[in-house]
Parts: C-alpha cells; structure tokens; sequence
C-alpha cells in the first residue's frame, strides 16, 4: 500500500491534510444517537430484511418439490397448489422487496439530511480561525460528499449485514438438510472469502481515505479559483490555475487508480475461489446421486441454495471492504464536528433586550490562535450612547481586530468588553447581534432578489419598512431602475450589482435593523470618490442617534467624529477631535497629509 500511494506526488494534496483514524465501531457508536428518530422505520426494514431471505428459502424449496413429486414421477396432480403457492410467495416477495427498499431509502436519505445539516449549522458556530485555516471547498467535499458514506456505515451496512448473515444461514442450513457431505465441501470456500477480506479491507480503506482527501484539495482548488475568476482573468493567469487544477485532479485520479485496483483484484479472487466450491461440488454430487443419497430435486435445489450462498458470503467480504472505505470518510466528518466553537453561550446569560449602547474595552488584548505576537494590547476606551467614535492607522494596527472583538469572532486574551456594563461573555450571542448592526469592508451579498438582502437586517420587516430602508440609504433609485425592482435577483456575492450599489445595499440592510450599535468597518474601501460620497451621505443619516464605531484608513471620512483613537502595532498611541490629533500626534497629521494629496483616493 505503501509503494502504491507512493505513485501520488507528495505535494499534491495542498493544505488538505489527513484525518485522525478512527475506528469503525467507534464511528458507528458516535453516529448511531443520530438515527433516533427514524428507528422504527429502521426496525421494520430489518424485519423485512429477515422475511426476504425466509421466502426465498421456500421458493427454491417448493421448486425441489416440483421436481421430485412431479416432474420426476410425472404426476401432475399437486401441480396447481405448487403453482399457486410459488405464484403467492412471489406477490409477497415482490411487496416485501418494494417496502423494504423504500423504508430503507427513506431512513438513509432523513438521515443524511439531518447530520448534513447538523454539520452545516456546527460550521456556522465555529471561529473565525477555522476557515482560515481549512480550504473552503475541502469543507464542501465534507460537507457534501463525505457524510452520505457515514449513512453505508450506520444504516446501510446493517441491513445489509444481517440480510446476508441471515441468508448465509438459512441457506447452508437447508445445504445440510439436502446433504451434509455436499454441503460440507461448498463451505471450504468460506474461509477463503474470510481471509481475502481481511486481507484487502485495511489496504481500501488507506486507498479510500487518501481518495476522500485528494477529492476535498480537488474541490477547494477549484473553489478557490473559480471564485476569483476576475483576478484570473485580469492577470492572465487561466493557464497557471489550468496546470494547478490539472496536478490536482492528477492526484485524485492516482487515489481513485489506486483504489480501484484493490477492488477489482478482490472480485476475481472471490470469484476463482466460487468456482473452486461450485467444482468440488459437482464432482462429489455425481458420487451422492449415484449412491442414491439425494434425488434429483434434491440436487438442483442444492445447486440453486449454493449459488444463492456465495452471493451473500461475497456480500459480506465486499461489505467489509466498503465500510472501511466508508470510515475513511467518516473521519474527516468526525474532525469537524470535534471542532469546539472558541466563542459559545454562557451557560446563564444575562438578559438584554435593546441596550442603550454604552460600549467600553477594558485592557484589552488578544492575539490570533497559532501566533506569539499581540494583535492588540491593553486597548482601553469608552463610546457613550449616540457617539461617534472612530479607529484609525496604518494597515495592520489592529482596526480589524477590534471589530471582531466586538462581535465576538473571538474573545479577548485578557481584559474584557461591556455592552451597557454587561460583559460580552455574559449575553447570549443572538442578544449581543439584535443590538449591532454592521456594514463590513467586504460588501457580503447574497444570491437573492434586493428585497432578500434588506431582510436580512430584520427579516420580519413589512413592506413598507423594506422601502423606507432603501430610501434612508439613497438605494431605492437604482433598486427601481433594476428589470425586476425589489424582485430583481442580485446573483452571487451581488454581481450584477456595481460596488457602490451593494455598499448601498448593505446600509439599507443595516437601517432596518435599526440596532442601538453600529459598526462601520472600512465603508467606503474600494469606491471611487464620486461612489464615496453618494455613500457617506446615507451612513450619516444611519449613524444619526447610533452608538457608532467607525474604522478606517481614510482619515478624510472620519474628521467629523466625537472622537478618533490613533492605533500602532496593536496599542492606542493617540486619542482626540481631529483638530487636537493634528496638532499632538504627528503620525496622524503625516498620515492625513497623505490622504490630502491629489490624485491619492484614485490610487488607493
């Protein structure tokens, strides 16, 4: 196994790394709670499961009786009442075999739709530092692909355990019945099955998870790249990202080669081992017919009852190979959802309804998961209700970081922040976000209609809220001008929209959510001057009567705030109006200097 992954370039997997192993009872242990509510359902399937096998059992033995009581003797008499009993047992077969297969598909599939969406609603409850650790479209693969293979593990795997157990005993039970002997040499082969699954199961399951994980770097490259297929496009780099995608998609073929090749070696060994049994069989079956020790019937019922044995017998060395395979996926599901949320509800929050939106950071500090160095430190500072405070300095002073504080992103290292007096840590999450609202530097739409967009502030809304949103935020111009109005589909990230228009977009959501706090990160980033000002005018008329906080690199949007906090490597260096920052704080004047020469909005 060893040499064979060695044929897959060792670099090719990306940032995808390789689950922890986990064995198979240990996942069908963790998985099985999940199947709670469907148990019933589940219950009745495997009892069908049981009635299955018992009717095919008599079905080939009325076919024995047919044989040596009619056809052999030529009397046709219990003819009619053989007929119709394997006519009947067929009907009941026939509605055992659609009952069975429609409870057992419907079971499987509630049960992949609940842990899929379980595990969607696990990843919105995860920080920050997750995404940016894992690729987004190997959580997709996850996501996705990986947990329909926990369902072949859980559930399918069962019923299928016990209807091929069931069958492999009903089955060699009537074999010893017919003729110990005879039955006695089609199990040499048994052990063979045995000793050839185990062989290869553990070897599949290295291939599987190898496949698995070379499926999520597959998906993640291609997320990635479609995703930022402007960039590509103006850098003229399709050619790069087509080589990069190829090595990838390189890799998972060699993964997929490399597990097909197990199991196709396995087929043909338990299919030279079947015809081994099936050969010994007939020679030693000639020797009983002769001796008169089994009928004709007899015989070819104990033909049919073998070749219905090895089915299942290889049923079981395949089911094996595939829940191992299934476990390889089940492990990546099992390391997301080990994934503990860096930022959860306390256990007693304490109520708050609308806060008045008093906010104050008391030494504060924090730094990133997996860095040594403080992105802030000792951060202190007060916003009464309805000031305007704003956070300013060169990139990388910790503006950003600050926001995410206040969100609770993340939790400070030491220090703390209050909302109204009340410690962040102490508010339910839902509490803390009715009371902010927020208009990011990233302008995040959604693939909806413009009325989708705005609701998302407050998605109880009336029609008349959503208009007089749009209007408080200068939208309802353009968002009439659009073919459909409010009905006018956005589509993904808002691409049919210009910048200005989803920043426009955003405030309107953030004016109908009408929160006593809010958050302006970045607002105007990436707007041309003309676009900039159609913007500030609304964000004033949002700010107005607001617990504001504002950050920003460009000083020029922020003069007329109550107070401006001058921030450098993580720590407050100057705080004041702007006329009293340009005067005390020469980094401030020089960084405004800046922002004042001509042609510098273009630019940046």
């Amino acid at each position: 196994m060893d040499r064979s992954r060695s044929l897959i370039r060792p670099d090719a997997g990306g940032a995808v790394r390789v689950a922890a192993r986990v064995g198979v009872w240990a996942i069908f242990r963790r998985f099985w709670p999940d199947t709670r509510a469907y148990r019933a359902r589940f219950w009745i399937s495997l009892l069908l499961v049981i009635v299955a096998p018992l009717l095919t059992t008599a079905e080939l033995w009325i076919f024995k009786l047919l044989i040596d009581d009619v056809v052999v003797p030529h009397d046709f008499r219990l003819f009619p009442m053989l007929a119709g009993t394997y006519i009947g047992l067929a009907l009941v077969q026939g509605a055992v075999s659609f009952t069975d297969q429609y409870l057992s598909v419907w079971v499987g599939e509630r049960f992949v739709l609940n842990l899929r969406t379980r595990l969607f609603t696990h990843l919105h409850h995860l920080s920050q530092s997750f995404f940016e650790k894992h690729p987004l479209g190997d959580v997709l693969s996850r996501l996705i692909g990986d947990i329909g293979s926990i369902e072949d593990l859980v559930l399918s795997g069962v019923a299928q355990a016990l209807s091929y157990l069931l069958q492999v005993g009903l089955f060699a039970g009537a074999l010893f019945y017919l003729d110990w002997r005879l039955a006695g040499a089609a199990l040499l082969a048994a052990p063979g099955f045995a000793l050839g699954a185990r062989a290869f199961s553990h070897r599949i399951k290295e291939a599987s998870r190898e496949k698995r994980r070379r499926a999520g770097a597959l998906t993640a490259v291609a997320e990635e790249s479609l995703a930022n297929n402007a960039l590509v496009r103006a850098y003229d780099r399709a050619g790069h990202e087509r080589a990069r995608f190829h090595e990838q998609n390189l890799a998972a073929f060699s993964a997929q080669m490399i597990a097909t090749r197990l199991q196709a070696l396995f087929g043909p060994l338990t299919d030279l081992l079947e015809v081994i049994g099936v050969l010994l069989v007939i020679g030693l079956a000639v020797w009983e017919l002769g001796n008169h020790r089994i009928t004709i019937g007899g015989l070819l019922a104990f033909v049919a009852y073998l070749t219905r044995l090895y089915s299942p017998i290889q049923g079981l060395a395949r089911l094996t190979n595939s829940l191992y395979a299934a476990s390889a996926s089940a492990e990546r599901v099992i390391e997301i959802l080990d994934q503990t949320p860096a930022v959860t509800d306390p256990a007693c929050p304490r109520p708050l309804r609308r806060a008045r939106g008093s906010v104050r950071f008391h030494n504060v500090g924090f730094s990133y998961p997996g860095t040594g160095t403080p992105a802030v430190e000792d951060i202190a500072f007060s916003v009464t209700p309805g000031q305007k405070v704003a956070l300013v300095g060169p990139s990388g002073a910790g503006k950003s970081t600050l926001n995410k504080l206040l969100l609770r992103f993340y939790d400070p290292a030491h220090g703390a922040i209050t909302l109204d007096g009340i410690d962040l840590r102490e508010l339910a999450l839902a509490d803390l976000y009715r009371n902010i609202a927020t208009v990011l530097q990233e302008t995040l739409v959604f693939d909806g209609t413009v009325r989708d967009n705005i609701l998302w502030g407050k998605p109880e809304a009336t029609p008349a809220q959503v208009l007089e949103a749009a209007k408080a935020a200068d939208a309802h111009e353009f968002i009439a001008a659009l073919p459909r109005g409010y009905h006018t589909r956005v589509g993904q990230r808002g691409r049919m929209l210009s910048g200005g228009q989803r920043q426009r977009l955003a405030i309107a959501r953030a004016m109908i959510r009408d929160a006593p706090v809010l958050l302006l990160d970045e607002p105007t980033t990436g707007l041309d001057a003309e676009s900039s000002q159609r913007v500030l005018t609304p964000l004033r008329r949002l700010m107005a009567g607001r617990t504001t906080i504002i950050i920003s690199h460009n000083l020029l949007t922020v003069t007329d705030a109550d107070r401006i906090l001058f921030l450098d490597h993580g720590r407050i260096i100057g705080a004041g109006t702007h006329n009293e920052l340009l005067n005390t704080l020469p980094a401030y004047a020089q960084l405004y200097r800046i922002h004042q020469q001509p042609g510098w909005r273009r630019s940046s």
